[in-house]
């Protein structure tokens, strides 16, 4: 039997990190799940005695040891897990994300120090982990608005059934609305050929929203507490997410492992990873569709 995980949390002691362990609790007391908190180290100096890296592995163990400290004194979770690792942080994330039900970490936010970051170790464990992974983005705590914003799914043909189950399910124990957002691409115009007459957007617009109502379908019957708002957005799909992630409280986008299979991120996935407005939820296939 696999040792339940609950929520895997990368923590390195730095602010992002801290905002993100503000989100893991989050998720762990909404969810009624356990903790694991991990933080990766490794001598980066080639060969060197073994006292040198103590002291390391010892500044190590602090940084994880104030994390845990800062969980349990902050939260009502009962089980709270220290893990220290030797090597890769994104690899160690990948490995427990197989026994976990959702694995967070935090990002720097704008920028292209932001972008170089989201490019290494966060966007390996999103391209990788076999949970959903949550990038908490940019240093600080977490709002809490008295009126907070919605879950935004994006919706897509390829979108897995996975992510809308996660987008539900997280609007479920918000007791939040979710907004299921479809881009609408219009018919490209050619140069040189005789004009035709302009397309009719509206029904560009009502045919893309029919498509997301009869996605959505299944899961408003399971989840039928959820309010959801189908929305159909003319213009590329990373633009329109990334307005709609303004004001709202989660983005949940699908990694399609069928289409993207060594390990690369879709420009929707990456494009969010790296400039939303709020945090993201990446959400894999479980296993490959026939």
């Amino acid at each position: 039997m696999t040792d339940p995980r609950g929520v895997v949390l990368g923590y390195d002691g730095s602010d992002f990190s801290m905002q993100a362990l503000d989100w893991a609790i989050d998720e762990c007391e909404l969810r009624g799940l356990p903790l694991t908190l991990s933080h990766a180290w490794r001598w980066p100096y080639g060969e060197a005695p073994e006292e040198a890296k103590l002291h390391l592995r010892k500044a190590a163990e602090h940084v994880l040891g104030h994390g845990v400290e800062c969980a349990r004194s902050s939260s009502t979770i009962t089980g709270i897990t220290a893990d220290l690792y030797e090597g890769s942080p994104g690899e160690r994330l990948v490995e427990l994300s197989a026994g976990a039900e959702l694995v967070v970490i935090g990002c720097r936010g704008l920028g292209a120090l932001a972008r170089s970051v989201v490019g290494s170790v966060t966007a390996y464990v999103a391209a990788h982990a076999s949970a959903p992974v949550i990038v908490v983005r940019g240093p600080g705590p977490l709002p809490q608005p008295a009126n907070p914003g919605p879950v935004v799914l994006g919706l897509g043909p390829a979108t897995p059934g996975e992510a809308l189950d996660f987008a539900f399910g997280e609007a479920a124990v918000r007791q939040s609305r979710l907004v299921a957002v479809y881009a609408v691409r219009l018919p490209a115009m050619s140069w040189g050929m005789p004009i035709p007459p302009l397309p009719d957007t509206d029904v560009f617009v009502q045919a893309g929203r029919e498509q997301v109502e009869e996605r959505l379908a299944p899961w408003r019957d399971r989840h039928p507490g959820v309010p959801a708002e189908p929305r159909a957005v003319i213009g590329a799909a990373g633009e329109v997410l990334g307005e709609a992630s303004a004001g709202a409280t989660l983005v949940v986008v699908g990694a399609d492992r069928t289409r993207h299979r060594h390990g690369r991120l879709g420009t929707v996935v990456r494009a969010m990873a790296e400039h939303a407005s709020c945090p993201v939820a990446v959400v894999p296939t479980s296993r490959p569709r026939t």
